[in-house]
This record gives C-alpha cells, sequence and structure tokens, in this order.
C-alpha cells in the first residue's frame, strides 16, 4: 500500500499536470494562432466587419511572406543580414513573427543567391520562389519543396502567374527571352522572344494575356502570352527600371534612370504618351551633384527606384532615392497629379500593394497605412531585424471548417497579390461605381 507521502506526491504530480495542460492550451501556437480563435480576428469586431466587407472571410488569416535574401535597397544594406528561407509573418497580428520556411541547403561559407521574384496560385496552393539560375515551387500548407527547375540554367525573375492559376510567366535572367511554365509540374511549356535584352522587370496584365518586358535598357518588349509571340516594342526616354501597368494593360508607367518621376506608355500603340517629373527643388540640384563627397546613397543608383499603383488606381506611388520618401500622386484624372510625399526610414526601392489596399509593404522594410500614408511596423525577423527584401507577398488563407491551422492539407490559400502594384479590375470598378453614385446623387 503506497504511504501518505507517496500519495500525496501523485496528487501534486497530477494537479500540477493538469495545470500546465491549460496553461499550454493557451499560448500560442508556433503559427501565432490561439486555439479556438478564428485566424482572422483583428483588433476589435467593427474591424473584423470591416474585413469581411472588402472580401475576407471570417475564418480568412492574412500573412506575409518575405523572400530572403531579397534585396539590399540597392547595396545600402547586406543581402546576408537575415539568411536564408522565407520569413512568413501575421498581418493581423501587428505583423509578429510566424515562421521561417526553409527553401534551399547552401553551405556557411557560400554566399546565398538574391531572390529574384515570388509569386503564388490558389489553384496549386503553392509559392514560387526565382533565383537566378531556378526556378523553385514550395506546398503552402507543408511548406515542403514540390519541383525545383533550372531548365535551360538562364531561369528565372519576376514571375508572374495567369488568373486561372495555372500558368507562370518569368523573365529570363539578363535574356532576351520569357518562360511560360505550367504552374503544377514546372515543365516548360515554351518561349516568348523578346526584342529587348537584358530582360529584368516585367509585368504581366491581370486577365493573363499581355505581358511586359523591362530590359536594362531603353526598350520594352510587350508580349502576347497565349500565342507566345512579341508584338510590339516601347522606347523610352532613357534605361527603364521598375514599372506597373493599369487594370487592363492600355498603360504602362514606367521609373527610369535620371528622372525622379515617371514615364506613361500607351501599350496598345507603343507610343511614350507622357512624361513627368517631380517638382525640381525635391531633386535636381542633388542628383546634379550626386558624385560630390558627403552625398547620402542612391538606391539602385538612380533617383526613383520603385512605382506602384493602389489597387483602385486612385493613387500612383513612386520612390524618392533623393530624400528616402514616396511621392504621391492622384490618378482619378487624365493624367497624375503630385499630391504629397511622405518619409521612409531607408531608400525604398521597392512598393507592393497588399490584398485590399490597406497596406502597402517597402523595401526600406516599411509597412505603410495606404490610407494615413503614415508608417505602422516593419517586416522583422525572429531576431527583431528589419528586413530589406523586395519580394513579398500578402496572401489570404482559409482554414477547413473544424481543423486546426497549420495541420498538413488543410491551409488553402484563396487571396493573393501580384508582387508589381497593378490595378485590379474589380477594385477600379468598384471606385467608379461609387463615383458614378455620388455624381448622381449631387444632382
Amino acid at each position: 500500500m503506497a504511504s501518505r507521502n507517496q500519495l500525496f506526491a501523485a496528487a501534486a504530480a497530477c494537479i500540477l499536470a493538469i495545470s500546465t495542460f491549460h496553461l499550454l492550451a493557451q499560448q500560442p501556437r508556433y503559427d501565432g494562432a490561439i486555439p479556438g480563435e478564428p485566424p482572422y480576428n483583428g483588433p476589435n469586431q467593427a474591424e473584423r466587419a470591416a474585413a469581411r466587407a472588402r472580401g475576407f472571410n471570417r475564418r480568412d488569416r492574412r500573412l506575409l511572406y518575405v523572400a530572403l535574401p531579397g534585396g539590399s535597397a540597392g547595396g545600402q544594406f547586406s543581402s546576408e543580414m537575415n539568411g536564408l528561407g522565407i520569413v512568413v509573418l501575421d498581418v493581423d497580428r501587428n505583423f509578429e513573427f510566424v515562421k521561417r520556411i526553409p527553401t534551399y541547403n547552401i553551405a556557411a561559407a557560400v554566399r546565398p543567391a538574391e531572390a529574384a521574384g515570388i509569386a503564388a496560385s490558389p489553384a496549386t496552393n503553392m509559392i514560387y520562389l526565382a533565383m537566378r539560375g531556378r526556378l523553385t515551387a514550395f506546398d503552402l500548407a507543408t511548406d515542403e519543396k514540390v519541383w525545383d527547375k533550372t531548365y535551360d540554367g538562364f531561369c528565372c525573375e519576376r514571375q508572374e502567374i495567369t488568373p486561372d492559376g495555372l500558368t507562370i510567366v518569368a523573365g529570363s535572367n539578363l535574356r532576351n527571352f520569357w518562360y511560360v511554365i505550367d504552374a503544377r509540374t514546372g515543365e516548360m511549356k515554351g518561349k516568348i522572344q523578346a526584342a529587348a535584352t537584358d530582360a529584368h522587370n516585367m509585368a504581366l496584365s491581370a486577365d493573363g494575356k499581355t505581358v511586359l518586358m523591362a530590359p536594362n535598357g531603353v526598350t520594352v518588349t510587350v508580349g502576347d502570352v497565349p500565342s507566345m509571340k512579341a508584338i510590339r516594342t516601347i522606347t523610352f526616354s532613357d534605361h527603364v527600371r521598375p514599372l506597373v501597368i493599369n487594370h487592363d494593360a492600355t498603360r504602362v508607367y514606367a521609373n527610369l534612370n535620371n528622372l525622379l518621376g515617371f514615364e506613361i506608355a500607351d501599350v496598345k500603340t507603343g507610343e511614350v504618351i507622357k512624361h513627368i517629373e517631380a517638382p525640381a527643388e525635391m531633386w535636381k540640384e542633388k542628383w546634379a551633384n550626386r558624385d560630390k563627397p558627403g552625398v547620402r546613397f542612391f538606391g539602385h543608383g538612380c533617383p526613383s527606384h520603385g512605382i506602384a499603383l493602389t489597387p483602385d488606381e486612385s493613387e500612383l506611388w513612386v520612390v524618392d532615392n533623393i530624400n528616402y520618401g514616396v511621392l504621391v500622386y492622384d490618378n482619378t484624372g487624365e493624367w497624375p497629379v503630385y499630391r504629397s510625399t511622405f518619409p521612409t526610414t531607408a531608400s525604398a526601392d521597392w512598393i507592393t500593394m497588399g490584398l485590399d489596399g490597406r497596406y502597402a509593404y517597402l523595401s526600406s522594410a516599411d509597412i505603410v497605412d495606404v490610407k494615413t500614408k503614415k508608417i505602422v511596423g516593419q517586416m522583422k525577423d525572429e531576431y527583431g531585424r528589419p528586413m530589406h527584401s523586395e519580394k513579398f507577398l500578402e496572401l489570404a488563407f482559409r482554414e477547413t471548417p473544424g481543423k486546426e491551422y497549420g495541420t498538413e492539407g488543410e491551409v488553402k490559400l484563396v487571396r493573393t497579390v501580384s508582387q508589381f502594384g497593378q490595378g485590379i479590375p474589380s477594385a477600379v470598378q468598384a471606385r467608379l461605381a461609387a463615383k458614378n453614385k455620388q455624381a448622381a446623387i449631387s444632382k
């Protein structure tokens, strides 16, 4: 028979175990979710209702995927400071760290290649990471590598995915063609040859039929995806840097060397139709004296490297590398009109808009509230270090009812964005409908 002390010890152990179980049950899991709470849990009921009004299901969870190393602000920062992998942040929990997804096994003594593009597909439930020399697909439910392709050795940059989620269009690694790839298997369907060489940035239309390839030169090639043919070229006034197209691919807005501003071209005719510069006092003297001692660093060696439309195209945002900020243009009229500027914490060389246009993500690591133009957070890794990546996506996931987030096969991607801040047809239509309704009421 057990002694009184033994019985007391056993009872105490049992109580401790039960208490520990209840305590652990209330702790966030590795992915930041608390059991019993819906994955989309904005700060209050009103915020959750507003999110549903913007198209989010009550069980949607928004996560930010940041590819590393994914940029260095044109050399301002070390591209290796955050290590290798894809860092995932929880948008609705103040962008707290969720996890790091391993990508490639690289020896510690070897410098990892920089990510050259990121895209995701709800149809395949995969995220695609481009490196110079390879394109890799990862299962978003398991974080496991599905396929890894090198093709003919000249892959890949700035891939985008057609609306059905089944075809990838990817730039070659500084060559004169695009790859057209099966998103499920990674098999190459063909190539689109271009007039321009040194393919770098690209843009795919919302309907997936038109693609633009921007080289390290003045000529942009317009390609037809279904026929895999180049159909025309656009010649800008200087070397083209980042570019963005509108919702119906009728206009392309391009950053250029030696310009704080952008040029606009008609995609259908191939003609440049507008040259827009920031106010001269903001930049011309500083740029003219850029080689003098003590002048601040210019990201990517040009006045402006980074351009994006808000989803409804009401605004056009342009990176200001001269003053470390972003220029905001009103885009509701025939031509964009400069409205304001806001500062960034470092040289911002890329802009991606979030799913509903609420947040903008900058390669300065800044997270900006689009409405207020205020920095509301920073993209940071698990050690609290800012991530100066140019390759990131905000994604929305949906749990299967009754299943926990993170269980294998239960995580379903339902919404994604383009790494380029392009206009979205539904958002533009909604803005125009609201404008017409207001005009009718005012009559």
